[in-house]
């Protein structure tokens, strides 16, 4: 292994995106383009509600173990975005306006009994990922915020023109997400390419990068299997009234 350069572990860096990033999934092909059921953009929205969660759980592991008080304070900006500053604000609470809007009722929502097995096994494993893995490692994991803002605008008028239940109000929470994305992974990859100095930290950060996209991935799956085909929907998880 050689010592790559900084534009060469940040093109490596895209090109794991370019080639793993859950854009590339049929289930959110199918979502995007107008082809789910309400069932189906129930199902979606509810299990992403648990990922949504638990992020300012990992964001909190990861500050809680960095010693460097300019990286603290720059990571903490993602809790206020998720959490916000007061009840009712924030990314999550956003969210919960989506799952409300789609008439899922915020109780059951919040509870995440009718989630997927595999949304909860993936979700948990990435914010056990963050909490283990080495300080490099997990702010690598986060890269996948590099690819998330080119994909919002499609997703919110795929949505809007191929779903009559859709409004933008109930798609509000991507409005802020672009800029917050790209301010966050802009001092990710900042961090990362000045960081990673020795080949086997580069190769760990790539790694990083792939588990990550794997997670999103694996997330996917699990509705695909549940709700598209073959239709096994595990014991205890939501089950669409259509």
């Amino acid at each position: 292994m050689k010592l790559l350069s900084a534009d060469e572990l940040e093109a490596r860096l895209r090109d794991i995106g370019a080639r793993r990033y859950h854009n590339l999934h049929p289930f959110h092909r199918m979502l995007h383009g107008g082809k789910c059921s309400k069932g189906q953009v129930q199902a979606w929205a509810l299990n992403r509600y648990y990922y949504q969660a638990m992020i300012p759980l990992k964001d909190a592991g990861l500050i809680a173990r960095c010693e460097d008080p300019a990286v603290r304070r720059e990571w903490r900006s993602r809790l206020v975005d998720h959490d916000g500053t007061a009840e009712g604000e924030g990314g999550i609470a956003r969210w919960l306006k989506l799952t409300g809007g789609l008439g899922l009722d915020p109780d059951y929502v919040i509870s995440t009994r009718g989630i997927l097995p595999g949304t909860r096994f993936a979700v948990d494993a990435y914010v056990r990922f963050v909490r283990e893995r080495s300080l490099l490692e997990a702010v690598a994991s986060s890269l996948t915020e590099l690819f998330s803002p080119a994909i919002i605008g499609e997703r919110v008028e795929g949505m809007l023109e191929g779903y009559d239940f859709v409004t933008r109000e109930t798609l509000a929470y991507f409005e802020k997400r672009p800029p917050q994305a790209e301010r966050d992974s802009g001092f990710a990859l900042a961090y990362v390419k000045a960081n990673a100095s020795t080949p086997d930290a580069q190769q760990a950060v790539l790694a990083a990068l792939e588990f990550k996209c794997d997670v999103l991935w694996a997330m996917l799956d699990a509705l695909d299997h549940a709700y598209v085909a073959p239709k096994h929907v595990p014991p205890g998880a939501f089950v669409p009234k259509e």
